[in-house]
């Protein structure tokens, strides 16, 4: 009786433990998907990934730091992922490696990109948490906090409109990925501010559940 129902789960174990085997062991974060797109796109040395990062302003989106990239760069080359084509010595680190994605890592690239997280998932942004908790607060420093959030928004807003019209030269048209990822950015900026303006209106009526939750 036992050794029957340690079979289904020595099963599980041998499956998991096979599933891990080709994934290649580790799961792909961010950071490494990120790196995969970049390097499926061109041949690049390390510190051209991390001027792409910038210059294209990808960390907006993404956490990608300096750091993450060489970690990343070691463990997809590990992995096969990616590979190095040409290097200024044989013990050149990632830094003067010129690298790009294998057939491999755009498979898997691939794979990752059909995960039902990426459209299930929800991002807990600090502001709503501070609203949350802001019945605490000062009625001064409420007030205060609100004209911070609009004068951050405004500034990011005006910002994320000129990089669109930075992107719209660049690709030529505005059927992108960049310019449908800068438009709704710029959407969710102005429909805050709208939100914002009807709070400050309302905050003169502000109060307490009139039903508690216990």
């Amino acid at each position: 009786m036992i050794d029957s129902m340690k079979r289904p789960v020595k099963k599980k174990i041998a499956a998991k433990q096979n599933e891990g085997a080709r994934s290649g062991g580790l799961r792909l974060t961010t950071p490494d998907l990120v790196i995969l797109s970049l390097l499926a796109e061109r041949p690049m040395h390390g510190y051209e990934v991390n001027a792409t990062l910038e210059n294209r302003k990808i960390r907006d989106w993404a956490a990608v730091s300096r750091p993450q990239i060489y970690y990343s760069l070691d463990k997809l080359t590990g992995l096969g992922l990616i590979r190095a084509i040409a290097e200024d010595s044989p013990s050149a680190g990632p830094e003067r490696r010129v690298l790009q994605t294998t057939e491999q890592g755009r498979q898997r690239l691939a794979d990752a990109l059909e995960g039902a997280h990426w459209t299930r998932s929800r991002v807990h942004q600090p502001f709503l948490t501070w609203l949350a908790l802001s019945w605490q607060a000062r009625p001064r420093a409420f007030q205060k906090q609100l004209e911070q959030r609009r004068h951050f928004l405004e500034r990011q807003l005006a910002e994320e409109q000129a990089t669109l019209k930075d992107v719209l030269k660049e690709v030529g048209h505005p059927y992108h990925e960049a310019v449908w990822m800068l438009k709704l950015v710029i959407a969710q900026m102005e429909l805050e501010l709208k939100w914002l303006d009807r709070i400050d209106r309302e905050t003169s009526k502000r109060a307490p559940a009139r039903k508690p939750h216990y």
